[in-house]
């Protein structure tokens, strides 16, 4: 969605002054019941659909074009759907975002989705969205927008990377679908997004200069075959979950506004994919009215709003809505396909009945935020419960071991211990972020999670040097430390004595909507702050908070025993991290994304034009088609520094030599593509995920401590019977399995037709070629134990 800088600081103001009395029109009713049973619904579409068709019967001409636009005069949600008082409709709330609740005070933030990603753990995936599903719902929202799955990731500096998933379209679809699972089942609908190829910030949507001349936004000129196998796949698997709305992208794709684009919201989300729900406009990214609606758009966010101390902002929609169909630009038919579209998740998950009134902190967060008075308080539901535990639990899942030399990890009873960098401390500006430096953020204080509309209010967080004093204490060890990064650079160290047993060095890397990062390294001089410290204590153990890739320069120093990849952990940021250090949990986490020895590993830049005039200058052009992140790396035969799906353990583990490929019954007489006469459900042809064979191996735990491991499966298609631009591999399924010292578990795989298929861009339909498929299983992406081929045509 748009950032906080990108808002309109009057509209807020106006926003906040106007709504006052509706504050106290609906109170405190209390919080209901969010558990994850709680009124989900019957989770028949079918039915659903009925009753929003009945409910758009009642309607008149007005209330349909009200249905599809969003008002900011009617709630203080960051988008509002008016209510509909003679029919007993109370309006639909739509909040942010894919990590919190945000703009609203008493919630939880939760590690960010690239964090969930580094987990690969499906069970922790959808814990995580069902009781950030059940805050939602708590607060009195229907709609929380997210998961992410654009960006996907081409772009390892991409500003929003953090809060989708990973690059690998197959990781990124799990999570999508255990987190639309976990959102729906609390209640609340899921909002995925942003449709497609929303991979830069940087002019991501259109601008205006100062003679008038409109440039517009970036346009993601995308091939065919690119589309489907990597930025569609994911969100075909949100379809599939039954993710009940979609929001379109504020860039372009392949020339056209993606809000407006037949092709994308029409042809493949609606009929291709045969998405059920809705299409939500991302705010103020709708260019036009009848075009959009005509092309696939059915909510335009926010909508229009006015007032008389700030220039109105009409919507495409509103009256322009009514005009268009009794004009006859837009049918009858089509507006009451978009009500139905909308009102149909609302009946699915039973959002009629006794939902939660808005949260009166909506109001008044915002009213903090930009200094606007207003009398009478109403105090906030704490929405919280005991989520603290799984956030506690995925913060350490999510945290990835790079380099664990020497077995420093876990520490052994260190009774001198040094704690460096400016992310190991509380925050000195306070547990809401403030509009800082938008590249590197704030300077002291730990990174829990990135900037932007997926960021957060923090009710608590606790910092690592909090928790490590804290665990320190149980042994009566010393904690030194020096957390000024400006300080340790200059090579000042005369508050340090003696040398500790051990230093951790904490590193972050700031990362918002609205910016791409400009630097591969982390924040605040990361390098020499490494370095010096490295220099002095020949036990340095680095952690990193970072939204993502990074290079690690400092990574073979032989002083850096250890490295922690722990992400955007959330608010128990320094329990989990401190689990890991001292062994409470074994680590588990893999990469999500492949870390490069150097920069220029890397071969994709943000587009960032200067001075451009032209109203059509800027184009992405994804000429390196399905190339991105491993597959690059596997194409060009570029040893990374760690691999995708890289991740240590305080144990070992193997696999058997026995990988086993077993043909199903649906494999026999296979025809190419898939069976035309299957029907098109959420998710596309129903053919697409039969299992055509299983793949099975052993894992054993041959260390001494219990731990999890994930084993991961790649599918290689043979080059000669598909078109020019395979990958080497990609990863095609993956089980997380945990074990106790001695014990070995079989993992055992279903491959379905979609999974060994590519896109054949002539038959324009999935195909699976000729000659023998390639299955590889290991612990990453670069240790492949054993191969075998399976000839399935």
């Amino acid at each position: 969605m748009y950032s906080f800088l990108a808002f309109d600081l009057f509209f807020r103001a106006v926003l906040l002054l106007s709504l006052v009395q509706i504050v106290f029109a609906q109170g405190n009713k209390g919080v209901s019941n969010a558990s994850p049973s709680s009124e989900t619904g019957s989770r028949d579409w079918q039915a659903a659909s009925q009753k929003a068709l009945a409910f758009v019967a009642q309607l008149n001409l007005t209330e349909k074009a009200s249905m599809v636009t969003g008002t900011s005069l009617s709630g203080a949600c960051v988008g509002n759907i008016a209510a509909i008082e003679r029919l007993g409709f109370s309006g639909i709330c739509v909040s942010d975002g894919p990590t919190a609740v945000n703009r609203y005070d008493l919630v939880s933030v939760f590690p960010a989705g690239i964090a969930a990603a580094a987990s690969w753990d499906r069970d922790l995936m959808y814990q995580r969205g069902l009781l950030l599903g059940a805050e939602f719902k708590a607060k009195g929202t229907h709609v929380g927008l997210g998961p992410v799955a654009g960006p996907l990731g081409r772009h390892p500096l991409g500003g929003r990377n953090w809060e989708g998933f990973s690059p690998d379209p197959y990781l990124t679809g799990i999570a999508m679908n255990f987190t639309i699972n976990g959102m729906q089942d609390a209640g609340v609908q899921s909002c995925s997004k942003h449709l497609i190829g929303n991979e830069q910030e940087t002019q991501r949507s259109n601008t205006v200069l100062p003679d008038g001349t409109n440039i517009e936004a970036i346009s993601s000129n995308i091939d065919d075959r690119t589309l489907h196998e990597l930025y569609l796949w994911p969100f075909a698997d949100a379809v599939k979950a039954g993710t009940t709305s979609v929001m379109c992208s504020y860039n372009r794709v392949n020339e056209t506004y993606s809000c407006e684009n037949s092709e994308l919201l029409t042809g493949l989300l609606k009929n291709e994919l045969g998405f059920e729900g809705y299409v939500m406009s991302d705010f103020f990214a709708t260019h036009s009215g009848v075009t959009s609606i005509n092309a696939g758009l059915d909510m335009d966010m926010p909508g229009s709003f006015d007032s008389s101390s700030v220039a109105t902002r009409a919507s495409y929609f509103g009256r322009n809505v009514t005009q268009a169909v009794t004009n006859g630009s837009v049918s009858m038919e089509r507006l009451d396909n978009m009500v139905q579209r909308i009102m149909t998740p609302y009946f699915l998950l039973g959002q009629d009945k006794d939902y939660p009134t808005v949260d009166p902190s909506a109001y008044f967060v915002l009213a903090t935020t930009y200094s606007i008075s207003l009398p009478n308080e109403v105090p906030a539901r704490d929405v919280r419960g005991n989520h603290s535990t799984l956030i506690h639990a995925l913060g350490a899942a999510g945290t990835v071991l790079l380099k664990n030399t020497n077995s420093t990890l876990p520490l052994r009873a260190p009774m001198n211990i040094g704690v460096f960098g400016n992310d190991a401390i509380d925050p000195t500006n306070g547990l809401t972020w403030p509009q800082s430096e938008p590249q590197t953020g704030f300077e002291f204080g730990t990174l829990d999670i990135g900037g932007g509309s997926g960021s957060a209010r923090h009710t608590t967080l606790v910092s690592p040097l909090q928790a490590i004093k804290a665990r320190a204490a149980l042994t009566g060890a010393r904690v030194q430390y020096l957390t000024s990064n400006a300080i340790i650079a200059s090579n000042e160290f005369t508050s340090i004595y003696p040398t500790p047993d051990v230093c951790l060095v904490f590193l972050k890397t700031f990362s918002q909507e609205g910016y791409d990062r400009l630097s591969f390294e982390a924040d605040w001089n990361s390098t020499l702050v490494v370095n010096n410290i490295a220099a002095r204590c020949i036990n340095t153990v680095v952690i990193t908070h970072s939204a993502g890739v990074n290079t690690m320069p400092w990574a073979t120093n032989p002083n850096v025993t250890a490295i922690l990849a722990a992400h955007y952990p959330g608010e128990e940021s320094g329990n989990s991290i401190v689990d890991i250090l001292w062994g409470d949990v074994n680590p588990s986490g893999k990469l999500p994304y492949t870390i490069p020895v150097k920069e220029a590993d890397y071969d994709i830049p943000i587009v960032n034009l200067t001075a451009v005039t032209d109203p059509n200058t800027w184009q992405a052009n994804f000429t390196e088609g399905l190339m991105i992140d491993y597959r690059h790396f596997d194409a060009l035969s570029i040893t990374p520094l760690y691999e995708f799906g890289h991740g240590l353990s305080y144990t070992t583990f193997s696999l058997s030599l026995s990988l086993t490929l077993t043909h199903l019954p649906s494999s026999n007489d296979l025809s190419p593509f898939p069976n035309p006469s299957s029907p098109i459900a959420p998710g596309g042809n129903v053919d697409l995920f039969t299992p055509l064979f299983t793949a099975s191996t052993t894992v054993s735990n041959t260390g001494s401590v219990a731990g999890a491991t994930v084993v991961q499966i790649y599918v290689s298609l043979p080059q000669n019977s598909t078109s020019a631009g395979t990958p080497v591999k990609v990863l095609r399924g993956f089980e997380k399995v945990f074990l106790q010292p001695g014990e070995a578990r079989e993992a055992k795989y279903q491959l379905t037709r979609r999974d060994v298929s590519f896109w054949d861009v002539v038959a324009q339909n999935w195909r699976i070629p000729e000659g023998d498929i390639g299955i590889s299983v290991g612990f990453s992406s670069r240790d492949l134990k054993q191969t075998k081929k399976i000839k399935l045509l």
